[in-house]
């Protein structure tokens, strides 16, 4: 039961360094970007799509069925035109809350890969001195082909070997 206490308490500490991390990130956002948020949360919900399938069916039937004075006949100039301004303006707001959350997001991939590298180099420093104590208590070690764990990982090394093998994969599946 102490164990499980143990690991509550480090997974409720991890838990708030996210957090606060991710109140650093909303907080940190300027005007403009608060404003590109909010238009983007907007424009990609539900409700707009609806409110939005709404009023053009209502221009659309207006203008077609003649009621009133068709401001806007087939095939719908006006209608296009505040369209095309909808979209003008949209689309680059869009894309300011996507570059946004696309520079936190690789902050965190900056920050999992530095983690990463730091857990790897301790396992590796951890094999090394278990191989040591093991020797000197006279228990035998890893067989030869597994001491390759104990040296250091070369994350250079190992990009060279991804990007050869996935341009050998697109080589051979592009032929």
């Amino acid at each position: 039961m102490a164990s499980h206490s143990k690991l509550q308490s480090i997974t409720e500490r991890n838990v708030q360094t996210i957090a606060k991390m991710e109140a650093a990130s909303v907080n940190g956002r300027s005007t403009g970007e608060r404003i590109a948020d909010l238009v983007a949360k907007w424009v990609g919900s539900w409700t707009f799509l609806i409110v939005q399938s709404v009023l053009l069916l209502s221009w659309m039937t207006l203008n077609f069925a003649g009621w009133w004075i068709k401001w806007d006949p087939y095939p719908f100039v006006l209608l296009n035109l505040v369209l095309s301004f909808q979209a003008a303006f949209a689309t680059p707001i869009i894309l300011m809350s996507e570059n946004r959350q696309a520079r936190v997001s690789e902050r965190r991939n900056h920050l999992d890969l530095q983690i990463n590298l730091l857990a790897e180099q301790e396992n590796t420093e951890q094999l090394r001195l278990l191989r040591l104590l093991c020797e000197k208590a006279g228990i035998e070690t890893l067989r030869p082909e597994e001491e390759a764990l104990e040296q250091d990982t070369n994350p250079d090394e190992i990009i060279r070997q991804i990007i050869e093998s996935v341009e050998v994969t697109q080589q051979q599946a592009g032929a």
